[in-house]
């Protein structure tokens, strides 16, 4: 091989190795980026709801520690050891819960438990003489009887006149459903247990036969169709009265329903609005409304808010986007974030780095910490006072952290899940930062998240 050859195939070689190189760096930020997510996904399912961070709760003279053990050595080397007990007592303390007092209002019932072989007004059985009170042990158990249940028998006599030849009979009372045998109770126990307490219908019936009431799941099935029916009504003044607040905070769930493609069970959509004003000092009364839909189109949300004009709370779903267009038919719908969903994004980079301090999640999580530090103090204050606050605390913090987050896209890849949590809140900064000029706004949409159902079982 001549020089010339060899010189040619070096070069070839170069170029493959760095062309592998470049490869192995794409390969490993996908690697990276699927891992956050996996992680989120097992957060989101097993996990914690709690995102707090830990290590910076237990503040010291001298910095922020993270293990208990570290606190006991700095507190041993300055040879406090008072202080080190102190720290030793707090940390063994455990709370037992209360397991005695039993609530108050809850029935009692009496039972007396005489010695064996003596009644009351008896005498000493030893000596004849009469016997006197001089204390009495009382403990209490809580037990529980199973609910029971029971047939109303309506009887309507007939009553005829020997002279008129007249019969008069009562009007048969009405039915919370025509041709219904169930009554109201018995409606609303069924639909509690099935949207309040998840007890699918199947396992209704399976509760009812062992009280030997034999109610086939068709059965309760057509209940719950005809008694969503009948509160059709109250469901349609919830949302009016939601949707006539300024403010809406919005989400949406994803749920499992019958009714795909052969019966098959498919992914649906429980849409919620919440109106909750207490934050800024409002004494309205909080209410959630749900609308279901068969899949997340954006024309569901536009349907459900055809006449609501105001300000929308949400994440940063595109299906919103047409609501915020100026020339909307229904009136102006005003964007505003959410920053829970952008400090999730950080969040979840955290805990794929095991929580350690000094990375760039951690130093955003820290100051993204401090706006909510900020409404913590100003919740439930009237809108002027924590417009105020805002403008002269959150304002600055808000513009620093916009300048940290610019100046660490420069030091990332930008493939990175890093430079793709920091490129969604750059992205939707207006809607981020709205809350600042705005005190009936909050700077998350955690009433909506609060309000939403995790996970429906198939009826």
């Amino acid at each position: 091989m001549t020089l010339d050859e060899a010189l040619h195939r070096n070069a070839e070689l170069g170029t493959r190795v760095q062309r592998f190189e470049e490869e192995r760096k794409v390969a490993q930020l996908t690697i990276e980026k699927l891992k956050v997510e996996v992680a989120y996904l097992r957060r989101m399912k097993y996990g914690r709801s709690s995102e707090r961070l830990e290590h910076t709760q237990l503040e010291l003279v001298g910095g922020l520690v993270t293990p208990s053990v570290e606190v006991e050595k700095a507190v041993a080397d300055a040879g406090n050891v008072a202080l080190l007990d102190e720290h030793r007592k707090k940390r063994a303390y455990r709370p037992r819960p209360n397991l005695r007092g039993l609530p108050d209002h809850l029935p009692r019932r009496t039972v007396m438990h005489l010695p064996a072989g003596h009644q009351a007004g008896c005498g000493c059985p030893a000596c004849g003489l009469a016997l006197r009170e001089i204390g009495q042990d009382v403990s209490e158990v809580l037990d529980y009887e199973p609910g029971s249940f029971h047939v109303v028998r309506h009887v309507r006599p007939k009553l005829a006149c020997s002279g008129c030849h007249d019969i008069k009979q009562a009007a048969a009372p009405s039915r919370p459903i025509e041709r219904v045998m169930a009554g109201a109770g018995m409606l609303a126990h069924v639909l509690v247990s099935k949207y309040c307490d998840h007890t699918p219908l199947y396992r209704q019936t399976q509760i009812y036969a062992r009280a030997a009431l034999e109610l086939h799941r068709s059965t309760l099935t057509d209940w719950v169709a005809q008694a969503a029916h009948l509160l059709t009504p109250v469901a349609d003044a919830i949302g009016r009265y939601v949707l006539a607040a300024y403010k809406v905070h919005g989400d949406d769930t994803p749920i499992r329903a019958l009714g795909g493609k052969g019966g098959k069970v498919h992914t649906g959509r429980l849409w919620v609005y919440v109106r909750d004003d207490r934050p800024s000092g409002s004494k309205a009364a909080p209410a959630a409304w749900f609308q279901y839909s068969v899949d997340r189109k954006g024309d569901h949300p536009a349907k459900h808010l055809k006449h609501f004009s105001g300000v929308l709370q949400a994440d940063a779903f595109a299906g919103y986007n047409a609501l915020y267009d100026e020339d909307r038919e229904g009136g102006r719908i005003i964007e505003a974030g959410c920053w829970s969903h952008a400090r999730r994004k950080v969040w979840d980079i955290h805990v794929r780095q095991h929580k350690l301090a000094g990375t760039l999640a951690h130093q955003a999580l820290q100051r993204m910490g401090k706006l909510y530090e900020i409404e913590a103090q100003i919740h439930s204050k009237p809108p002027t006072e924590r417009r105020r606050v805002r403008r002269e605390s959150t304002a600055p913090l808000l513009k620093d952290l916009q300048a940290w987050m610019n100046a660490t896209l420069t030091q990332v890849s930008a493939k990175s899940p890093m430079a793709l949590a920091i490129g969604y809140a750059l992205s939707n900064w207006t809607a981020l930062t709205h809350f600042v000029d705005d005190g009936r706004v909050e700077a998350h949409n955690n009433a909506a998240e609060r309000a939403g159902v995790s996970s429906f079982s198939v009826q």
